[in-house]
């Protein structure tokens, strides 16, 4: 009863202390399952194309509050190895195209292919521009655990030259360049960008030249994830027409790929940073033709199909990345809350009132029954009791602890047993009241009882 007591008392304060803990618990989820503030991105080793790439992701990151730390890494077989391993601390990498196919790559997801990976295989001089002149020769082929060695391996063991070759070495891009320059290996197989130092290196390098995959077209049917360059006559040197000749590569397609439990904040800030590095022109792709929405080997994130079709969030375009995170996570979480819980905390009200009400339409039905034993003229009934019963009423009806909102009810219904005690006092004491001398009074006594046992609201006109 006391517990009871005080929730009739301070129902309002508890519902506002209900509120008000309902609003913290969502406030410490929200916090709570914010975005991490760091992310580890899987690179490739250090000077390599793609960790100058994971450099450019970390400074744009940056400017938004979030910290992109690099992980050197052997290349792309490395990084997808890391990926799929939820353990590693990798959330994010880039990796070459053609490495996942058949692979176990749950909880992986593309955001799109950001650009070209080519092949160049360099030789010395003296070697013949064919596949078939590597016979015997000293080639690098890329360090274990890299993209490169795996693409070279591809082409190598298609075209049945893996076994002709005299030694297979494992240099990473910017070593095989200084030990082919130097002449101690005949050939390099090397996979990255035309703006690598590896790469402009062997260009402008005295005895070194570059082959053309005279059958890039065939290796393309076979292999679908590869695409076929051209690097046009002339473009190392122009005045010097050098190469003399179009040459062909063979190149696969840089994905960028993320955990699929990453969140979309961050990967949407993660293909906003990817549209500023890789939109720009060179030598391989027009302006804005990179980042694309296409599956290589993962499935294509739903965030990054969005991204791709309509660009950013609308609160992360008018809000600083942290301020729209934590305004997108509250209405996640707030505008269902809100949903369910205005239902129930308007209807709480109703059902008070429907409690308070409930305790004086009981005490109106002990009411109608004393009315009724009053009415029933075929049996006699004990005055003195009927009189304790209505005493007995009137006792709890003064001591009910109701609301002051309630108290011209109670008021109603203490009047209401003042005309049933004045009806009983009216009436014989030792039997029910016949006669025609009494059917007028009796007759205006059961019209007033009759008002008196409805409780207030209920039809009755006064």
């Amino acid at each position: 009863m006391m517990t009871q007591s005080l929730l009739q008392k301070y129902w309002p304060y508890f519902s506002a202390a209900a509120i008000l803990a309902i609003l913290l618990a969502a406030a410490a989820y929200i916090v709570a399952t914010l975005p991490p503030r760091a992310i580890v991105m899987a690179t490739g080793p250090k000077g390599s194309a793609n960790y100058e790439l994971g450099a450019r992701y970390s400074e744009i990151l940056a400017k938004s509050g979030v910290e992109l730390k690099l992980l050197p890494t052997s290349g792309s077989v490395e990084n997808l190895r890391l990926l799929r391993d939820p353990k590693s601390g990798v959330s994010v990498g880039l990796f070459q195209g053609g490495l996942a196919e058949g692979a176990e790559t749950s909880g992986v997801e593309s955001l799109g292919t950001v650009g070209y990976e080519p092949l160049w295989l360099f030789r010395r001089s003296g070697i013949g521009g064919s596949l078939k002149a590597l016979a015997g020769q000293r080639v690098s082929i890329g360090p274990e655990g890299s993209g490169g060695r795996a693409f070279a391996l591809n082409v190598l063991t298609r075209t049945r030259t893996e076994g002709t070759i005299g030694e297979l070495l494992g240099f990473p891009p910017q070593v095989a360049a200084e030990r082919l320059v130097a002449g101690d290996i005949d050939a390099a197989f090397i996979v990255t960008g035309w703006d690598s130092p590896a790469v402009q290196s062997l260009i402008n390098a005295n005895g070194v030249e570059l082959t053309s995959f005279d059958r890039a077209d065939a290796l393309v049917a076979l292999y679908p994830f590869l695409t076929k360059l051209t690097l046009p006559r002339g473009i190392f040197d122009l005045p010097n027409d050098r190469p003399p000749a179009d040459i062909q590569l063979l190149a696969s397609k840089s994905i960028l790929a993320a955990r699929a439990d990453l969140s979309s904040a961050l990967k949407y800030l993660l293909l906003t940073a990817a549209t500023q590095i890789h939109s720009q022109s060179s030598v391989f792709q027009k302006p804005e033709q990179f980042p694309i929405a296409e599956s290589v080997d993962l499935p294509l994130s739903s965030d990054a199909e969005r991204f791709h079709k309509s660009g950013r969030p609308f609160l992360q375009e008018l809000l600083p990345f942290w301020f729209a995170v934590l305004i997108g996570r509250a209405l996640v979480v707030l505008v269902p809350l809100v949903a369910v819980a205005y239902p129930i905390f308007r209807f709480l009200p109703l059902l008070y009132d429907w409690m308070m009400r409930v305790k004086i339409q009981r005490m109106y039905g002990e009411m109608r029954s004393i009315e009724n034993v009053m009415d029933d003229e075929a049996h006699e009934f004990d005055a003195p009791a009927m009189m304790a019963k209505i005493d007995e009423l009137e006792h709890r009806a003064i001591h009910l602890k109701l609301p002051t909102a309630y108290g011209s009810s109670l008021y109603t219904m203490r009047l209401h047993l003042g005309l049933i005690r004045a009806h009983l006092q009216s009436m014989p004491a030792d039997k029910p009241t016949h006669g025609a001398e009494n059917d007028q009074s009796s007759a205006r006594s059961r019209s007033e009882l009759s008002l008196a046992s409805r409780p207030p609201g209920s039809g009755a006109k006064r």
